[in-house]
């Protein structure tokens, strides 16, 4: 599948979106079902196969039409990222959605030595789940609670990292590729990976890269997908 075949408003179809940082993911399906909206002249089911928040960019797969069925089996494809953390500070979310709130030095630390943890953390792993999340505590979101000042303990979820590599490191900040498992938070292994450093790390950029098979190289930004779907 590829976003230059045919739009089948009967049978249905897959889209592959780049998305931008700053787009949620409801963001995206409301531009792309309103091109098909447009295009069909009534409304079109669509949906889409594992959110990315909006400091994220990267690959979401979109459905519509009858191939919103197959969307359960897509969520649970494993994913690929590449990612930055930053060294010596942590903040309450583990990304940058909330501002620093602790630092502590990391200039002691080369190469070498974030390499030989990152073995720690691939694998099956038992994860603590991030207070600022859409993980339910008690029926509650447990970002509501956060936001609210209220702390939990998020209960570890079992979690797959298959591949963890190190890429680049340039001053504090570590490039990193990771293939997981569903359900993998990347910010809280970019946090964790700090606490094992014993300086503390927050995920300061997120790129998805892959679902599966299926590659960001083949997907194109919202508002371009939508020009060639609905023209105007």
């Amino acid at each position: 599948m590829a976003n230059t075949d045919p739009i089948d408003l009967e049978g249905g179809g897959l889209l592959l979106v780049d998305k931008p940082v700053g787009w949620t993911s409801f963001d995206v399906v409301g531009k792309l079902r309103g091109a098909l909206n447009s295009l069909a002249g009534r409304r079109v089911k669509v949906g889409h196969a594992g959110t990315l928040d909006p400091l994220a960019s990267g690959l979401l797969v979109l459905a519509y039409g009858r191939r919103t069925k197959d969307l359960p089996n897509l969520t649970g494809l494993d994913k690929t990222y590449v990612g930055t953390l930053t060294l010596g500070e942590v903040t309450p979310s583990q990304d940058g959605e909330t501002p620093v709130s602790g630092a502590l030095p990391w200039e002691h630390l080369d190469r070498a030595a974030v390499e030989a943890v990152l073995p720690r953390f691939t694998g099956a792993l038992l994860q603590r789940p991030p207070m600022y999340s859409a993980k339910h505590h008690k029926g509650e979101r447990a970002y509501f609670l956060a936001r609210d000042g209220r702390s939990v303990e998020m209960e570890p979820v079992q979690v797959t990292v298959h591949a963890l590599t190190l890429l680049d490191m340039e001053g504090p900040r570590v490039t990193f590729a990771t293939t997981v498992s569903k359900g993998t938070y990347i910010r809280t292994l970019a946090h964790d990976i700090g606490q094992a450093l014993g300086c503390g790390a927050w995920l300061s950029a997120l790129r998805r890269t892959r679902i599966a098979e299926l590659d960001v190289a083949d997907a194109l930004p919202p508002v371009e997908l939508a020009q060639r779907i609905a023209p105007r």
